[in-house]
C-alpha cells in the first residue's frame, strides 16, 4: 500500500511539473508571437556626432497588419503604454522622447475608442553628446515595451531590445545629416 501511495504521489507530482512546464512553454510561445508583431529599425540623424551637438535617434516600429499597440498615453490607466527607453552611455544626455500621433480606434472588446498606433510608428529620441562624451564608436541600448492586440485578443506585453551605434567626434568636427527621409521634419 505504501509503495502504491508513494508511486501515485510521484505520478501526481510529475503531472504537476509537466503542466507547469507546459504553461511556461505556452507563455514563452505567446511572448515570442507578441515580439514578432512589431519589426524595429533604428536610425541616427548625424554622422559623426561632434561633442556638444544635439542629434536624434529614430526607432521605426512596423506593426503587423491587423494589429495595434497602445499609444504612449493610453485611454485607460489599466492599458499598457508603449515606451521607448534608452540606457545612455556616459557622455550622452536625453533631451526628449517624441512619440507619433495616436489614433482613436474602436474595437469589439472596448466600449470606447482606444488610443493606439497602427502601421508605421516612428519614435524619436532627442539626444545630446556632451563635451565629455568618449570619442569613437558608441552603442546605445534601447528597449521598446508594448502590448500587441488585434480586434479580439491581446497578447502578453513584451520588451524588445534593440541598439543603435553612433560615432562621436571631437567638438567642431564636420558632420553630415543622414536619413533625411526620416529626420527631415524632426529637427534636433
Amino acid at each position: 500500500m505504501r509503495k502504491t501511495l508513494a508511486f501515485t504521489c510521484a505520478l501526481c507530482f510529475a503531472a504537476i511539473l509537466a503542466v507547469g512546464a507546459g504553461g511556461r512553454a505556452q507563455e514563452s510561445s505567446a511572448q515570442q508571437n507578441a515580439a514578432a508583431i512589431v519589426k524595429l529599425q533604428p536610425y541616427v540623424s548625424l554622422e559623426p556626432i561632434p561633442r556638444g551637438h544635439a542629434f536624434q535617434v529614430a526607432v521605426i516600429a512596423e506593426i503587423r497588419n491587423g494589429y495595434h499597440i497602445n499609444s504612449n498615453k493610453p485611454a485607460d490607466d489599466f492599458l499598457i503604454p508603449t515606451t521607448l527607453t534608452a540606457q545612455l552611455p556616459n557622455g550622452l544626455r536625453q533631451v526628449e522622447t517624441i512619440y507619433p500621433p495616436q489614433q482613436a480606434l474602436k474595437f469589439s472588446f472596448s466600449q470606447t475608442p482606444l488610443l493606439v498606433y497602427t502601421g508605421r510608428a516612428p519614435i524619436f529620441l532627442r539626444l545630446e553628446a556632451g563635451s565629455n562624451a568618449p570619442l569613437g564608436e558608441m552603442t546605445i541600448p534601447l528597449v521598446l515595451r508594448y502590448q500587441p492586440c488585434n480586434d479580439t485578443t491581446c497578447l502578453p506585453p513584451v520588451k524588445i531590445p534593440i541598439s543603435v551605434t553612433v560615432q562621436i567626434a571631437a567638438a567642431g568636427a564636420s558632420s553630415r545629416s543622414v536619413h533625411p527621409e526620416i529626420f527631415s521634419s524632426k529637427k534636433p
